[in-house]
């Protein structure tokens, strides 16, 4: 077991070096340090930056704006998506809306919520419209995915009810859901740190993106990327650890 999750990292780490050695390349070529830094000047811009207390603030007031977006998404995908899976009505009346949603730019859907919202909730509204049709989409798939005769065994001692949804759907819709929330704390982060950019939110990682654009430090932007792809990393990891956790107690 051990030999297999140690072949698992090898090829994530011959990646990592891949991308570095592409950054490298692409300093050489351009010929521009300043745009492409080497590899070591962003090693050091990036523990430059964890020993600072105002990138933890940043950090904060990033994954805040992320998670309150991710648990609203989470409800209303999930609503949206067994309505969807559920009735083939409800399928082809919120189609459009979805359609709508997954068609338009990312930076359209962020202008309209800043014309309409106060700038303090564009973070947060603008990822929302943005990963809730990912998430419906995966429940919806889900939901009719599962084996007509569990539902049949389940009608014949009671009627739909929250408790059969949270016993009985959404532990068979967990694959799907938990594929949609990797992809969707990818995306969000992207989503959150462009509304955070031109909303020019105080403390938050858009915010310092903008300023080392503006200042031309490219150190630092590429020390702030790797700082939300370690981000990402951690959060996708959490629905694995916590169902090996629960798998653990439960035997």
């Amino acid at each position: 077991m051990r030999e297999k999750k140690q072949m698992k990292w090898l090829p994530f780490c011959l990646g990592l070096l891949l991308l570095a050695a592409l950054i490298q390349g692409l300093g050489a070529l351009k010929g521009d340090r300043l745009v492409f830094p080497d590899v070591p000047s962003i090693l050091r811009a990036f523990f430059a930056l964890l020993r600072q207390p105002e990138t933890f603030l940043r950090l904060r007031t990033t994954l805040g704006h992320l998670l309150i977006s991710l648990a609203f998404s989470t409800v209303l995908g999930i609503l949206l998506g067994l309505l969807e899976g559920l009735s083939g009505f409800c399928r082809q009346l919120l189609r459009p809306a979805m359609i709508f949603l997954r068609a338009l730019p990312m930076i359209v859907l962020v202008i309209i919520a800043m014309v309409l919202l106060p700038y303090r909730l564009v973070p947060v509204v603008g990822t929302c419209c943005v990963l809730v049709p990912l998430i419906s989409e995966a429940a919806a798939e889900g939901c009719r995915r599962i084996d007509r005769e569990l539902i049949d065994v389940y009608r014949l001692n009671s009627d739909l009810n929250p408790s059969i949804l949270r016993h009985v759907y959404l532990p068979l819709m967990g694959g799907y859901l938990r594929q949609a929330y990797e992809n969707a704390v990818g995306m969000g982060i992207k989503v959150t740190v462009t509304t955070e950019y031109l909303v020019q939110a105080a403390h938050s990682l858009g915010k310092a993106v903008y300023s080392t654009v503006y200042f031309n430090e490219y150190a630092d932007l590429y020390a702030f990327a790797l700082l939300m792809i370690l981000l990402v990393l951690a959060l996708s990891a959490l629905p694995r650890a916590l169902t090996a956790v629960l798998n653990r107690r439960a035997s």
